[in-house]
């Protein structure tokens, strides 16, 4: 057998550094919303232009991850992740010295670009450092675990750096984050496996990324401009083409950007479908429930991030204690399925929400269920996400989770904004006319709409649930077994 099956001993501490780098990644995602109020009023950037600083980093994080991921393949893995941590440290410190809208803009681009070589090559690292089943299985529920509540925490950090520091600080706490990463990776993260040394595909690149692009930023313009809107229509028509003709091309090519093996396996195609899926009911959560504890309830941006630590909890403790425990156990269906129907039974208790419900009695149990289902559902998912794919694909299969993941969170938001405006739209044109308060109309409009959306999210979690336990049939000794290439080379990974 190779040497590279021999456990690396500084596994673990790197895991530690890998880890810290995907939060870094994580709560990018998050952390800036809270604090773009202030970013706006600062850089006198319009209502119109304010999505851009969402938007950008959107773009070129979701278009650019499969390019990021074949990258790490090729180039070489840590190569790959130190590269991403430094380019992500000075993205982040132009945003930080932003002087303009612009020159924030440009940032969030670049955070974008950088963050999909850094995600890829830190998932890929993290599959073929961990090679023992039972081992895997901790380490993965230790990384599911800040994939699923990264999120969660950002909002915190973003409250607590905008409400006592500056909002100028949700970009320059990068800089330490990524500078503990860097140097930690270099000391502790070895790249055991061989490299893809196939040329890389420019035209599969070409229309991978501009079909993803195009992909993302309709469901972008679908939230801002409508569904119907030519601009929108075009940018899906135009999704249609580019990625109708990348799956042709990638047919046909001697070395694909995305072999197709990668997404057409059954279990990864399973698992791909249905943390997609996820995602678009999670994004719509934390939109819903931010919106509602601030504007309705009153929050203050710091207590609207505390209120989410219970699901924090619900994910570390579903992630680590009840996913990694079983996996090596039962099927993973049996673990997914049932943690997603849990998440589907808290959105159902959180739809129920009024203008006054009390937190401790709804919202807190509901997060709570949340993240105990989502928790124990990513971490035999992400362990599944690359089974069986040879080590030189780790870093392309890696970037499909991201990629499902990226594109659900712009549905999500698209979407399920969308049907809560209308619902809220429709509540206030036939309840405003004679009312004592317009104010408590409005507010009850508003959760009306809340309540809507998070009744498709409870279908959507449930179609989930559907999708994992009808297409994801591996069974606990495949989980984990380590699968060999023919240079007797490891290969399972997971994914945020």
């Amino acid at each position: 057998m190779s040497e590279t099956l021999q456990p690396d001993p500084r596994r673990w501490k790197a895991l530690a550094f890998i880890a810290v780098a995907q939060l870094m990644v994580v709560l990018d995602a998050t952390i800036v919303n809270i604090a773009l109020p202030s970013a706006q009023q600062a850089l006198d950037i319009s209502n119109g232009n304010r999505q851009w600083v969402i938007t950008a980093y959107a773009l070129a994080f979701g278009g650019l991850l499969l390019l990021g991921g074949r990258v790490a393949d090729m180039w070489g893995r840590k190569r790959t992740f130190l590269t991403g941590l430094v380019g992500f440290a000075g993205a982040s410190a132009i945003g930080g010295a932003a002087t303009g809208g612009a020159m924030m803009f440009a940032s969030r681009g670049l955070q974008g670009v950088f963050g999909a070589l850094l995600a890829p090559a830190a998932l890929s690292l993290l599959s073929v450092m961990f090679t023992d089943g039972k081992e895997r299985a901790k380490a993965f529920g230790i990384f599911g675990a800040i994939a699923g509540g990264g999120a969660a925490v950002g909002l915190i950090l973003g409250g607590l750096l905008t409400e006592y520091l500056d909002w100028r600080w949700v970009f320059f706490v990068n800089i330490p984050i990524a500078a503990v990463a860097f140097v930690g990776a270099m000391t502790q993260v070895t790249d055991p496996a061989g490299r893809n040394r196939s040329p890389l595909d420019i035209p599969g690149t070409l229309l991978g990324t501009l079909g993803l692009v195009s992909l993302v930023y309709g469901f972008t313009r679908a939230e801002s401009e409508g569904w119907s809107e030519g601009g929108t229509i075009a940018m899906f028509v135009l999704t249609v083409a580019l990625l109708g003709s990348f799956v042709l091309v990638e047919q046909r090519v001697k070395a694909p950007l995305l072999p197709l093996r990668v997404v057409l396996d059954r279990n990864r195609g399973g698992v791909y479908l249905a943390l997609g899926l996820a995602v678009i009911a999670m994004f719509g959560l934390f939109l819903f429930l931010t919106y509602y504890m601030q504007e309705v309830r009153g929050y203050s941006p710091i207590r609207t991030g505390l209120a989410f630590l219970p699901m924090v909890v619900g994910m570390v403790t579903g992630s680590t204690q009840i996913g990694a425990r079983l996996m090596t156990r039962v099927p993973p269906r049996y673990i997914m399925t049932p943690g997603l129907l849990l998440a589907a039974g808290g959105m159902l208790l959180l739809a129920q929400m009024e203008v006054d419900s009390s937190y401790v009695g709804l919202l807190m149990p509901a997060m709570i269920m949340l993240g105990l289902g989502l928790g124990s559902t990513f971490m035999p998912a992400m362990s599944l996400a690359t089974y069986g794919v040879e080590p030189r694909d780790a870093g392309i299969a890696s970037a499909m989770i991201n990629t499902s993941q990226q594109v659900g969170g712009a549905i999500g938001t698209a979407l399920l904004n969308t049907i809560a405006a209308s619902a809220t739209s429709s509540y206030i044109a036939a309840n405003i006319a004679g009312a004592e308060s317009p104010v408590l109309v409005q507010h009850a409009g508003m959760v009306e709409g809340y309540s809507t959306a998070l009744w498709w999210a409870v279908g959507i979690l449930t179609v989930a649930a559907a999708v994992a336990g009808t297409l994801v049939n591996a069974e606990p000794q495949r989980a984990e077994a380590v699968a060999e290439d023919d240079e007797g080379e490891a290969a399972p990974v997971m994914a945020h």
